[in-house]
C-alpha cells in the first residue's frame, strides 16, 4: 500500500507544480512583467520541467517494484532546488505583477 500512496503524493504534487508553472507564464504574458519577471517565468518553466523529469522516474520507479528503493539523494535534491525555485520565481513574479 505505501508505494501506491506514495506514487499518488508524487502525482498531486507535480499537478500543483503544473498549476504554478501555468500561473506563472500566465501572470508574465497578461500582466506585460519586466525583464526579470519573463527571466522568472522562465527559469519556473526549466524548473517544472525538472521536477517532471525526476517525479517521472520515481513514479515509474514506485510502480515497477513491489519494495521500491529508496529515493537517490541527488535526485532528491534535485526535486527540492526545482521546488525551492519555483517558489522564488512565483515571488518574484507576484512583486513585479
Amino acid at each position: 500500500m505505501q508505494p501506491e500512496r506514495t506514487r499518488l503524493a508524487w502525482r498531486r504534487t507535480t499537478l500543483s507544480a503544473t498549476v504554478a508553472a501555468v500561473l506563472a507564464v500566465k501572470t508574465a504574458l497578461a500582466g506585460g512583467v519586466p525583464g526579470a519577471g519573463a527571466v522568472a517565468c522562465a527559469l519556473c518553466c526549466a524548473c517544472w520541467l525538472g521536477f517532471l523529469w525526476i517525479a517521472h522516474r520515481r513514479i515509474r520507479g514506485l510502480a515497477a517494484v513491489s519494495e521500491p528503493a529508496a529515493l537517490v539523494p541527488p535526485y532528491a535534491a534535485v526535486a527540492v532546488i526545482c521546488t525551492v525555485a519555483m517558489a522564488g520565481c512565483g515571488a518574484v513574479l507576484v512583486g513585479s505583477g
